[in-house]
This record gives C-alpha cells, sequence and structure tokens, in this order.
C-alpha cells in the first residue's frame, strides 16, 4: 500500500494509465542488485532509487578518483578517495529516503554473489570486466532473476535484457563465449561522457519495464548505440541450445 507521501511522489508515473498503481507497487517490493557504481551504474541507481524501486544494493570496490568525475554523475570532486558503493548510496538516499540503499564496498565472488542474485527480483550488471559479467550470467541463469546488461566504451554502447524465466530468452554466454574476449576498460580506449548516461538509463528504463510487467523488455534483441552518428540499431539474439550455461 502506497502512502500519501509515495503517492504524490510517484504521481507521474501512477499517472499513465499503463503503469498506474500497480506498476508502481511492483516497484515498490523489489529487491534490485546493481553490480558496480561507475558510469553506468550511478544512471541506473538513481534513476531506479528516483522511481522508488523499494530496496537497491549497490556493489563497489573502488573508491572515487578525478578521472571518474568527467562521467560518473553520482560523485562530487569533494569525494574524491571516498568509496564508490558508499557515497552513491548516501546520495540516493538524499534524492529518496523512501526507499532502502544498502551499499557493499567488496567484490561479490563465488557463494556471496551466488547467495546476493539469487535474494534480488532483478540484476542490473554495470560492470567492465568480462570475468565478472559471465559470473553473474551464471549466477542469473542459476536463481532465473532476470539480468539486465550494458556496455559502454569510446562513443558505442549496447545493452539487452536475459531473462531465464523466459524459455526463448538467451542468456549472456549465448551471445560472447568466455575464452577470446579481453577486457577493454575506458582507462584504456576512452569514453564520450553522454553515452554511459544514455546507456545506464536505457538500463534503468528496462528494469522498471521487466519489474513492472509493462511493455517489452529486450529480451533476445541486442540494442547497440553509435553515439558519434547517434544511430541504434537493433540485433536479434537466438538461445544457443548448446549453451554450456542455460541449455538443458
Amino acid at each position: 500500500m502506497l502512502s500519501d507521501d509515495e503517492l504524490l511522489r510517484y504521481s507521474r508515473q501512477i499517472l499513465m494509465p499503463r503503469f498506474d498503481i500497480a506498476g508502481q507497487e511492483k516497484l515498490q517490493s523489489a529487491r534490485v542488485l546493481v553490480i558496480g557504481a561507475g558510469g553506468l551504474g550511478c544512471p541506473v541507481a538513481l534513476y531506479l532509487g528516483a522511481a522508488g524501486v523499494g530496496t537497491l544494493t549497490l556493489v563497489d570496490d573502488d573508491n572515487i578518483e578525478l578521472a571518474n568525475l568527467q562521467r560518473q554523475i553520482g560523485f562530487e570532486t569533494s569525494q574524491l578517495g571516498e568509496s564508490k558503493a558508499e557515497s552513491l548510496a548516501d546520495r540516493m538516499r538524499r534524492i529518496n529516503p523512501l526507499v532502502s540503499v544498502i551499499a557493499l564496498n567488496q567484490r561479490l565472488e563465488g557463494e556471496a554473489l551466488t547467495r546476493k542474485v539469487a535474494e534480488a527480483t532483478l540484476v542490473v550488471d554495470c560492470t567492465d570486466n568480462f570475468n565478472t559479467r559471465f559470473a553473474l550470467n551464471r549466477a542469473c541463469v542459476a536463481s532465473k532473476v532476470p539480468l539486465v546488461s550494458g556496455a559502454a566504451i569510446r562513443g558505442e554502447g549496447q545493452v539487452s535484457v536475459y531473462d531465464s524465466r523466459r524459455e526463448e530468452s538467451p542468456c549472456y554466454h549465448c551471445l560472447y563465449p568466455e575464452q577470446g574476449n579481453e577486457d577493454l576498460t575506458c582507462s584504456e580506449a576512452g569514453v564520450i561522457a553522454p553515452l554511459v548516461g544514455m546507456i545506464g538509463a536505457t538500463q534503468a528504463m528496462e528494469a522498471i519495464k521487466v519489474i513492472s510487467g509493462v511493455g517489452s523488455p529486450l529480451v533476445g534483441r541486442l540494442l547497440i548505440l553509435d553515439a558519434w552518428e547517434m544511430q541504434w540499431r537493433e540485433m536479434k539474439l537466438a538461445r544457443d541450445p548448446d549453451c554450456p550455461v542455460c541449455s538443458g
């Protein structure tokens, strides 16, 4: 049941007939795990927190550096050296004190990662390394928790949703094999600032769609952005019947 404060705060969402109070209540009861509190994690967390997702857990073991401030909009110069997860959680609490925000200043691996994923309604992958992405994918498939995946580098980005609750949905491993993929980070290749905002906001929108059941999420579809040409294109994704993670 939404309080009077919540009805007013989220009124612009509740006004939409497709979303209505039912959609808002689904957000309120959701538990979202956000892995990574950097360029993608900042807009994802801020938008989901402002929109009223009931419980958000932010995971990142990095501290804020000067080079982050060009694109990681959740942070300020005065916070240099502070924990990204804890600083972003504090920012979210100031924006919306009605939501519960948990900050984990650590790298989740193994049993701890599996447990946190199993507790979540939905996971948002805002990381920048393949090892974590593959581990997250395995945990999400095992627990049948939807995964909203995003990536951004240079002037290019992509977003997709992997939902193992749906028979036809591929998983992240169906698209990318574990062998032969090497990490290319923003510190090595560069990234234009608004790109991470565009991809992060798209991830947040997809998360809201999956949680509320409103709209058609990017399941079986990979959305690719060339920001310099401002062109979005869509690629259809099929489930790999021989995938070692999600087949069988």
